[in-house]
């Protein structure tokens, strides 16, 4: 069973950094293609930073780095400049066999996968 467990999230002021770890156990994520999402009130839920599992990067935003410790099975997400735009919940998730996409997710299958329980970012002006 794949388990995704998220922390790091908080309330920042504009122009603050935060960086969201994503733990995964039940699975060597080196085979997982990784995404990062993000969804605020009355939006989509989008993808904002993409880990393929041969180790390409996606970012939907200069500002946003994925990172990831394999040692400790950890997958970050910096997030630098941040703008009360950034203010949603943001989630990890994880599949084998499609790689996620940048973007809103707008079908079921764009959400088959493992997530995350989410962690929430609010930034205020």
């Amino acid at each position: 069973q794949v388990r995704l467990v998220e922390s790091g999230g908080g309330s920042v002021q504009a122009g603050s950094s935060l960086t969201l770890s994503c733990g995964i156990s039940g699975a060597n994520y080196n085979t997982y293609h990784m995404g990062r999402f993000r969804q605020a009130p009355g939006e989509e839920r989008e993808g904002v930073a993409i880990w393929d599992s041969d180790g390409t990067t996606h970012y939907s935003d200069s500002r946003f780095t994925i990172s990831r410790d394999n040692a400790k099975n950890i997958l970050y997400l910096e997030m630098n400049n941040l703008k009360p735009e950034d203010t949603a919940m943001y989630y990890c998730a994880a599949r084998a066999r499609v790689r996620w996409a940048l973007g809103p997710l707008l079908t079921p299958s764009d959400k088959l996968g493992y997530w995350g329980q989410g962690t929430q970012v609010t930034v205020s002006s």
